[in-house]
C-alpha cells in the first residue's frame, strides 16, 4: 500500500511537470501536481489513510531532503558575499508576506464556517 502512496503522489508531481513544461501553465509543477492531488483525494477519499502514513514518513524525514539544496550553497560563495543581504532581506520580506497571507486566509475561513477569529 504505502508503495502505491508514494506512485501517486509522484504521479501526480510528474503530471503537473507535464502541465507546466508541456502546456505553458503559468504555475511551478509542483503547484499543479498538489492540485491534481487535492482533486484525486476528493473524488477517491479512501486513499486518504494510506496517504497518511507515507506523508508522515515525509515529514518525520523532511530535513533529509534539504540537504542536498543546502549543500549547493557552498558552490555559491561568491554570489552569496556580493548579494547576501540582497538575499536576506528578500526571504525577510517573502516571510512576512507569507505570514499575512496565512492570517488572512484563517480568519476568513474562520469567519466562513461561523467561528471566531
Amino acid at each position: 500500500m504505502m508503495i502505491a502512496a508514494i506512485a501517486l503522489l509522484l504521479f501526480c508531481q510528474l503530471i503537473g511537470e507535464a502541465l507546466n513544461r508541456g502546456l505553458g501553465v503559468p504555475l511551478p509543477g509542483p503547484v499543479l501536481g498538489m492540485f491534481l492531488l487535492f482533486a484525486w483525494l476528493k473524488l477517491r477519499p479512501r486513499e486518504r489513510v494510506e496517504l497518511k502514513a507515507v506523508t508522515t514518513w515525509l515529514i518525520g524525514h523532511f530535513a533529509v531532503l534539504f540537504v542536498p539544496a543546502t549543500m549547493g550553497l557552498v558552490d555559491e560563495g561568491p554570489a552569496l558575499a556580493r548579494d547576501g543581504i540582497a538575499i536576506l532581506v528578500a526571504c525577510g520580506v517573502a516571510t512576512l508576506l507569507t505570514l499575512a497571507v496565512t492570517a488572512l486566509v484563517f480568519h476568513w475561513a474562520a469567519a466562513r464556517d461561523g467561528g471566531t477569529a
